[in-house]
């Protein structure tokens, strides 16, 4: 079984520029047009779970500064770049399956390609509900399931980009294998219904390559 922590320690140093070659440079812009769907109001709290090298934490501070902004993510060398990048932005490490915040905490949750990652899915569902405040939002964006010659160019694109630039090629096929095996964004939203988060709408983007899922919590 691979050890996912271990994976992503390994490929934090380049992951930021392989997202861009993978994507074309196109993963910041769909990111900002998703966020862009929230309902941000001044002074309200956001938390972005898996947040990486923190791109998603980043771009909601820009898009209003009056947001307090917290990232999580279990990989500490993930992190180190986050807080390098965005140093007035809130980095915990830990796991969003043990989320360190009271309940009703947050207006705003995010989890960008990340939720299929995650290993205990049930307890890191549990969790995002409990922290969030009734009526807060939440938006998971990640792959979708567009039609086969888009997928196949964009698993081609991903096996390139590993093979020119990654040391680890590995966690690149697993990239591929996990957007294979991933729910379809409908099951998605049935999933995160089955929780309590109330959807609200869904987004696609680039011939549904990408889908972004809205919810409340109810």
């Amino acid at each position: 079984m691979i050890n996912r922590h271990s994976m992503f320690e390994n490929i934090s140093r380049r992951y930021d520029f392989l997202n861009n070659v993978i994507s074309l440079g196109l993963h910041k812009i769909i990111k900002r047009f998703a966020l862009k769907e929230l309902d941000i109001k001044d002074n309200q709290s956001a938390l972005d779970l898996c947040t990486g090298t923190g791109d998603i934490a980043g771009i909601l501070s820009k898009i209003n500064p009056t947001l307090k902004v917290t990232g999580v993510d279990f990989s500490s060398k993930m992190l180190k770049i986050a807080r390098h990048k965005y140093p007035d932005i809130t980095f915990i490490e830990s796991d969003c399956a043990d989320i360190p915040f009271e309940d009703n905490s947050f207006d705003i949750c995010t989890i960008f390609f990340g939720f299929r990652n995650v290993e205990d899915k049930e307890r890191c569902l549990k969790e995002l509900y409990r922290v969030i405040k009734p009526n807060g939002q939440f938006l998971h964006l990640d792959f979708g399931k567009c039609n086969f010659l888009c997928n196949r160019i964009l698993d081609i694109i991903i096996l390139i980009a590993a093979k020119l630039y990654a040391k680890n090629r590995y966690a690149y096929r697993y990239l591929i294998k996990t957007k294979r095996e991933f729910m379809n964004p409908q099951e998605v939203i049935q999933t995160f219904e089955k929780y309590g988060l109330k959807h609200t709408k869904r987004r696609d983007y680039v011939f549904g390559i990408i889908s972004a899922q809205y919810f409340v919590k109810g």
